[in-house]
């Protein structure tokens, strides 16, 4: 079951949202709906599901809904229509009492502005969760200082929020967020006050944090870069509706809509897609035990110089090449093991491209691609790769 799925959810703005309703289910546009009725529609019957420990972001250029979408999700904003199922609870349709509840011990949210109290110290911010979940005093000193150190900040709990950077007070409002080991971190633009580089900084903060604790994150952004970052997947919203949801590569690669197309357009592929993205299927491959013969049969059908050599559970060996294995069957040898090389690069599949192309320039055979117990699980090969850099897909 997913840690949260949203249903059929809508949020109209205004006193008599029932009429903003009606209109909608009839197919009116928001413009149409907002001239009609003075209601305004912020998000458009949103449907989605997060998985457990997943970071799934919702993003989208100003007014695009994602915002309230987000504040719908812990009840800053009550919605119309739909439902949010929190571990199969409905929470969009809970009390004031249990809201609290779900918001002491459930989800915590980390906003655009810090939002850290100016009369507090560092370890003071950080310890008011902990204090409103009633956790007795020393189990929170020692929660606090646990969750400081994980950011870096440990030395610094005794100053005030003023004495630190922009980046060092985003870090105590994630600290002070997990200190209440929250099932659910909602992050609304979390980085984008930041300068660039600090901003770049707190991104691969927040990426080896979530490597350390899994938790399942909801994070806002208008920026496809970061997105595509720290994303396991990415919701695309306009008009307050999710135009496209799927990984990065997909809606690189497959824009659902031409406004998709437009906003993906400038993206820096070579960062953002990986070599799963664009390699292609082995034709075909031989077996330690299969004889040259065999192998030069293989290549002269498929017009290849080489081939690459698996176990038969396709556990990569390396690869050989026309030439030794002419020789080798000139010679009456009747088995390929002597003549398999092992010096070819391999990649794994999240290996991005531009760490890619210097590879694929220099090498003069294929690169095989493998996984984490060395399984051959496809080639990269000039074509593929441009044609990824390109925004188009290539099929074996």
């Amino acid at each position: 079951m997913a840690k949260i799925e949203v249903k059929n959810l809508s949020k109209v703005y205004g006193n008599s949202p029932e009429k903003a309703i009606e209109l909608m289910e009839k197919g009116k546009n928001n413009e149409e709906i907002r001239k009609r009725t003075k209601q305004v529609v912020g998000v458009r019957n949103v449907s989605f599901s997060v998985e457990d420990g997943e970071c799934f972001v919702i993003m989208g250029l100003s007014g695009s809904g994602k915002s309230s979408l987000l504040r719908c999700l812990n009840g800053l904003n009550r919605a119309s229509t739909g439902s949010i199922l929190l571990d199969g609870q409905d929470i969009s349709r809970v009390n004031t009492q249990e809201l609290r509840e779900i918001r002491r011990n459930k989800i915590a949210m980390i906003f655009q502005r810090f939002a850290l109290l100016p009369h507090r110290t560092v370890r003071d911010n950080v310890v008011y969760g902990l204090e409103v979940q009633g956790i007795e005093k020393e189990k929170r000193n020692e929660k606090v200082m646990h969750y400081l150190k994980l950011v870096g900040l440990e030395a610094w709990a005794d100053y005030y929020p003023s004495s630190l950077s922009g980046g060092m007070q985003q870090r105590v409002g994630l600290a002070r967020a997990l200190a209440t080991d929250p099932d659910i971190l909602l992050m609304d633009e979390p980085f984008s006050a930041l300068d660039p580089l600090i901003r770049q900084e707190m991104q691969e903060e927040l990426i080896e944090l979530q490597k350390k604790l899994q938790k399942t994150i909801i994070f806002i952004t208008h920026d496809l870069d970061e997105a595509i970052k720290i994303g396991d997947r990415i919701a695309l919203m306009k008009d307050g509706e999710i135009v496209q949801l799927g990984e990065a590569e997909d809606i690189l690669l497959s824009p659902a809509t031409e406004y998709v197309g437009r906003f993906v357009q400038n993206v820096d592929r070579s960062k953002a897609l990986t070599a799963s993205a664009v390699m292609v299927k082995a034709r075909s491959v031989v077996y330690p035990k299969d004889g040259p013969l065999v192998a030069l049969h293989i290549m002269e059908r498929h017009s290849m110089s080489g081939l690459f050599v698996t176990d038969r559970k396709g556990v990569y060996m390396g690869h050989i090449t026309a030439d030794d294995a002419l020789r080798i069957a000139e010679s009456k040898e009747r088995q390929i093991d002597s003549i398999i090389r092992q010096e070819a690069p391999t990649v794994s599949p999240d290996t991005t491209l531009a760490d890619i192309l210097e590879i694929v320039a220099y090498t003069q055979i294929p690169v095989a691609v493998v996984d984490e117990d060395n399984i051959l699980k496809g080639v990269l090969v000039r074509g593929s790769v441009i044609a990824g850099l390109a925004g188009e897909r290539m099929d074996a």
